[in-house]
C-alpha cells in the first residue's frame, strides 16, 4: 500500500480513485470496489470493523484505496503500512454539507424518494441490509464520526472540522497531503513524485449520478423481489 486516502466521502473521493489510477497507482481501492460484491466486501469490512485486519484479503494487489470504508481506518492503517502516504482530501464545509444532505444523508434519514427507495431495498434484500448496518455503525453509532448528528447538518459540519483536523493534527507532515480538486494535478504528482498527467483532471460521481446509483440499484432489487413473489396470474 503506497497510498490512504483519509478523506471523507463527498471530498471528490471518485475523482481521486480515478486521478491516482490514471498515476500508475491502480487499482485503486474505493467504495465501488465493496459495493461491486457486498456479500464478500461486507463480511471483510465488518471483520475490520470489529478489530480483525483482513487487509490483504481486502485490497488485493491495490496499492492505494480512498473513500469509506477505508477512509475509517485511517489510524490503524498508517501504522500498519508506514511507508504509505496519507492523502486527506477536503472541501469547503457549507458545499460539503449540502453534498451529504442531498445524497449520502438520504439513504439513512428523511422523506425523500431515495430514502423510501433504500428503505424499501433494506427490507427485502439480506446483502443491502448488512451494508447498511455497516455503515450505520461507520458513520452514525458507536465509534463513526458523525455519531450522534442525525445527519443535522451544523452538527456534521462540526463534527467534519473535528475530523480533518484529527487527521492534519496526527499525521506527520512529510508524510500527508491535504488536497481538494479544485488544486489540479500539481501537488499531487509533486506528493507522489510524478510527471503531471496531459490529461485533465477528472469530474466524477456529481450528486445527480450519485442518486440515480443508490435508486436504480434500489429500483432494480426491489422489481426482482417482486417477479419472485408476485402472486400468478389468475
Amino acid at each position: 500500500m503506497k497510498l490512504i486516502g483519509a478523506g471523507l466521502p463527498r471530498t471528490a473521493t471518485t475523482t481521486q480513485k480515478i486521478a491516482l489510477e490514471m498515476l500508475g497507482l491502480a487499482p485503486c481501492y474505493h467504495m465501488r470496489d465493496m459495493m461491486a460484491d457486498l456479500p464478500k466486501g461486507v463480511a471483510l469490512w465488518r471483520r475490520a470493523y470489529d478489530g480483525e485486519s483482513p487487509w490483504n484479503e481486502i485490497w488485493g494487489d491495490a496499492p492505494s484505496t480512498t473513500d469509506w470504508p477505508s477512509a475509517f481506518h485511517w489510524r490503524e492503517l498508517m501504522e500498519v503500512y508506514p511507508d504509505a502516504k496519507i492523502m486527506l482530501s477536503v472541501r469547503d464545509h457549507d458545499s460539503w454539507t449540502r453534498s451529504m444532505e442531498d445524497t449520502i444523508c438520504q439513504i439513512y434519514f428523511g422523506d425523500s424518494l431515495m430514502y423510501h427507495l433504500a428503505q424499501a431495498r433494506y427490507h427485502i434484500d439480506p446483502d443491502w441490509k448488512a451494508w447498511v448496518d455497516l455503515m450505520v455503525d461507520m458513520f452514525w453509532d458507536g465509534r463513526g464520526p458523525f455519531a450522534g448528528t442525525n445527519g443535522e447538518p451544523e452538527a456534521m459540519k462540526t463534527a467534519a472540522e473535528r475530523w480533518n483536523q484529527e487527521v492534519k493534527d496526527t499525521v506527520p507532515a512529510e508524510r500527508l497531503l491535504v488536497w481538494k480538486p479544485q488544486d489540479g494535478w500539481e501537488p499531487l504528482c509533486e506528493f507522489l513524485e510524478v510527471d503531471v498527467p496531459d490529461e485533465p483532471l477528472p469530474s466524477v460521481n456529481d450528486t445527480p449520478m450519485f442518486k440515480a446509483g443508490i435508486m436504480g440499484a434500489a429500483a432494480d432489487s426491489i422489481h426482482a423481489w417482486w417477479e419472485k413473489e408476485r402472486p400468478p396470474e389468475p
